[in-house]
């Protein structure tokens, strides 16, 4: 039997402590297959806490520093799970430690940073994978079943919407509200939620957009943006999205619009519309009608730290280290993701101009 995977994660915050820690323990017991050595977290509290809740074997460090000077030799990966602001700094020296990186969204605040990963990756031989986990939520991997199947046809336009009623706090030993420091964060609910949203987008498109316009506006009193809204113009067609931490609802809705159809997600609700041409003069008198499927499929949006979406995601870095594929599909799409961000920031604050934006990596 192969040896497990040895990890350390660097951050015990929010995420780290209920969704990463809990799914590493569980596939621990279940397949084996990995083994969390250490945790590192600068906040004294947070390490006591990590103390009173991990196995004793488990070792505890003040900084990702101390972490790798101790354990390098006795690890394969480093889990970054600390706010964006340090993700390039802890990376970095997790990939001059001989290490694999996988990394929370956003992989990096700004392009610099992130092309600055993928280009060490690329040199120390080592897997850089991002947490790009809404992709292995079951009801989003029942819309790319959907797509496959040819159903709807060509995919021409997407929109995604992401409503949430304020930013996601942190932990309260630490700083709750660092999502709207810009110092920390990068930015917000762009950099925040950006990355998930445009993932998809080019996930279901097929394709990498050509250029960005984008408007944002801060309703609070914080140097971060609260609600974003862009439109994406792709090789073969469009994207908008709408993301906000104003709105009366906790929600996901995207939509994709085909040839022949539509898929309509609402949470764990999808509808799949398919156009049944008739012999109708035209649409209005009823040249087509729509056969309509509709099914709930258990994600659990409602718990922010998509602890049942991790094993998914795991499974495909854990093959990225198999397979030595250091700087894969998804981690160019990180990088395109932050450089996406990066513009439409740009775009907004030059009253909404279109850029242009680079396809490849």
């Amino acid at each position: 039997m192969p040896k497990p995977l040895r990890g350390a994660i660097v951050g015990y915050g929010f995420i780290s402590e209920n969704g990463h820690i809990p799914a590493y323990l569980a596939r621990a017991k279940a397949s084996g297959d990995v083994h969390v050595v250490a945790i590192a977290d600068v906040c004294p509290e947070r390490r006591e806490k990590a103390r009173a809740s991990l196995p004793p074997e488990v070792r505890i460090y003040e900084s990702h520093q101390a972490l790798l000077a101790a354990e390098a030799k006795n690890l394969d990966f480093v889990d970054v799970s600390a706010p964006p602001y340090v993700h390039a700094e802890i990376a970095h020296a997790a990939f001059d430690a001989g290490l694999h990186v996988l990394c929370e969204k956003p992989i990096a605040p700004t392009t610099v940073e992130a092309r600055g990963l993928l280009e060490h990756a690329r040199r120390a031989g080592r897997v850089f994978f991002p947490c790009h986990n809404y992709k292995h939520a079951p009801v989003i991997k029942a819309v790319r079943r959907v797509i496959d199947s040819g159903r709807i046809g060509q995919v021409r336009l997407v929109t995604l919407n992401t409503f949430r009623n304020t930013h996601a706090k942190g932990v309260a030993e630490w700083n709750r509200d660092w999502r709207r420091e810009k110092r920390i964060s990068g930015g917000g609910i762009a950099m925040d939620h950006g990355s998930h949203t445009f993932y998809l987008a080019f996930d279901w498109l097929a394709s990498h957009p050509t250029a960005v316009t984008a408007k944002m506006s801060t309703l609070g009193a914080y140097d971060t943006e609260d609600n974003f809204t862009c439109t994406l113009t792709f090789p073969n067609g469009v994207a908008q999205a709408i993301l906000t931490w104003t709105s009366g609802v906790r929600k996901v809705i995207y939509t994709i619009h085909g040839e022949h159809g539509a898929i309509t997600v609402e949470d764990d609700d999808i509808q799949v519309a398919l156009m049944q041409p008739t012999n109708g003069p035209d649409v209005a008198q009823g040249a087509v009608k729509w056969s309509v499927e509709r099914q709930a499929i258990e994600s659990n949006w409602m718990d922010a730290s998509h602890v049942g979406w991790f094993n998914s995601l795991f499974d495909q870095f854990k093959k990225a280290i198999e397979t030595g594929d250091f700087v894969g599909h998804e981690a160019r799409e990180a990088f395109l993701c932050i450089q996406l961000i990066d513009n439409a920031y740009a775009s907004a604050s030059q009253g909404s101009r279109e850029l242009p934006l680079a396809t490849e990596v």
